[in-house]
């Protein structure tokens, strides 16, 4: 059988290629095993030293004051009292504290103490997965770097069992396949949704989908596609976790359509400090009497003030400059003058600051307070004591969030167990888990925009005390659900599998 010189030459082209590739994926594999086994080496030493299983939960800013970090602290907390044997590791990129000052820093903002300490493992190269160092293709940069971070991770110390506690599902396939570790994930928030795509299709402008690309059609096809196949790398990197929680209905929802493990994917809502807030009492007997000295003195010109209370970390997806400049438009409508005495409300964001990046965010929204002219009626309280918040949010008369999508708002279960009356946006959880209708009454209010956000205000401020109180009362009663008892036990029995899997 005779071949044509084209075919033969074809041939000879071809051939080496595939000898390549063979080479190439021979040696790949073989660089695989390799680590592998030295991965294990080292767990085999670390085991010689420190007999006993050891869990380790991926946390790079485990200092910051959010919601993610309670979750971990309480996390642990229950972990340690269930299993008293096992020794826990935190790995954290942050630098310049020693673990004494974190563990203190969780007992101050959360009001959580650890039965034991934990070891802290100290990664040098936090800054891969910071934002800022991706001005383009953010998503992609992060994730990338969240594979180098996590390598540093696993060659610092090598755990059984490893948990993604701040959603860095890329660091999974890392440990499961070069450690050799059981992996576990919470998931707070999916790095891409359906609903971010929908946002890019539609060509809307957002925090996360710049104008000059929203405008632009050939650039929002780009992005369309880019996102289409890392929705695709994200679910098969998610797919690895052996045990996946979610923390609300919304973020099941795009986890099962993207990690397609439904058997290993249960909701474990987050721990909500609302004891510690449900403690204070509601001043049901005063309310009335404090309402009518209120109409009084507004009358006369000198009113007591209500302060409307938003707390979150100061991220750009908070979205805290929709809150000032409702609030402006809230004042307007109230016949106020921005600056003016005759103005009875107040705006007060709680929040903390991980970064520089975050900071250089506050001082950008002081900026626009004082270019709308509410800076004096504007207060901002950075990484405040927990008192501190507990304080402001059983003093307020409105708690308010303006998260699109957020995962779940353990802010606002905060704001509603204080006692104001929550005005959240009509998405994500707030909408499909929190403020939700309970024993056939109203829990709190939904807005979406500038308009439907001073409107609602306007309608809090304008009801009656008992109107208020109802509302109030009723949000206490339904967020019980949401307590740390109630995360504890939830958390326990879906680590019950991962923690069975630990050599004693």
């Amino acid at each position: 059988m005779s071949f044509s010189p084209s075919y033969r030459l074809l041939w000879s082209l071809v051939l080496p290629c595939v000898y390549l590739c063979l080479l190439l994926t021979t040696g790949l594999v073989l660089l695989i095993l390799g680590v592998r086994a030295w991965l294990q080496m080292n767990r085999k030493a670390r085991l010689t030293r420190d007999p006993g299983p050891a869990v380790a939960f991926f946390h790079p800013y485990c200092n910051a004051g959010g919601g993610g970090e309670r979750v971990l602290w309480c996390a642990l907390r229950a972990l340690q009292n269930r299993y008293p044997d096992v020794r826990f590791v935190v790995y954290t990129g942050d630098q310049g504290v020693t673990g004494e000052q974190i563990l203190a820093g969780a007992r101050r903002r959360f009001n959580i103490a650890l039965p034991r300490p934990v070891q802290f493992v100290f990664l040098k190269h936090r800054l891969l997965v910071e934002a800022s160092l991706y001005p383009h293709f953010t998503l992609l940069g992060q994730s990338v770097g969240s594979i180098f971070l996590g390598w540093e991770a696993l060659t610092e110390f090598v755990p059984d069992l490893y948990i993604d506690s701040m959603g860095y599902a890329f660091t999974l396939p890392v440990f499961r396949y070069l450690g050799g570790c059981s992996v576990g994930s919470y998931v707070h928030y999916p790095t891409i949704s359906t609903d971010m795509l929908s946002v890019v299709r539609e060509r809307n402008p957002r925090f996360n989908n710049a104008d000059y690309i929203s405008s632009n059609p050939v650039l929002s096809a780009i992005k369309v596609v880019y996102y289409c196949a890392f929705a695709l790398l994200y679910g098969l990197a998610g797919s690895c976790s052996d045990v996946v929680m979610v923390n609300s209905t919304w973020t099941l929802g795009h986890i099962l359509a993207l990690w397609r493990a439904p058997n290993r994917t249960s909701v474990v809502y987050p721990p909500c400090d609302v004891q510690a807030f449900l403690s204070a009492p509601l001043k049901e007997e005063e309310e009335e009497e404090v309402e009518e000295k209120r109409k009084e003195e507004e009358a006369a010109g000198d009113g007591r003030c209500h302060s409307v209370v938003s707390i979150g970390q100061f991220r750009p997806e908070k979205d805290h400059s929709l809150q000032i400049r409702a609030f402006k438009k809230l004042l307007e409508r109230r016949g106020g003058r921005a600056g003016g005495r005759e103005t009875l409300v107040k705006l007060v964001l709680i929040g903390g600051c991980r970064n520089q990046e975050d900071e250089d965010r506050v001082l950008m929204l002081r900026g626009l307070c004082q270019e709308l002219g509410v800076g004096d009626k504007v207060e901002f309280k950075l990484n405040i004591p927990f008192e501190d918040l507990k304080k402001e949010l059983t003093e307020a008369t409105v708690g308010l969030h303006t998260m699109w999508n957020e995962h779940f708002g353990i802010g606002v279960v905060e704001c509603m167990a204080a006692g104001t009356v929550i005005l959240a946006h009509k998405s994500g959880g707030p909408k499909l888990d929190i403020v939700v209708p309970y024993e056939g009454g109203q829990t709190g209010f939904l807005a979406d925009d500038e308009d439907s956000y001073a409107d609602a205000m306007e309608r809090i401020l304008s009801l009656t005390a008992a109107e208020r109180m109802e509302i109030r009362r009723r949000a206490r009663n339904s967020v019980t659900r949401f307590s740390d008892q109630e995360f504890e036990a939830s958390f326990l029995a879906a680590m019950e599998p991962l923690m069975g899997t630990l050599e004693r």
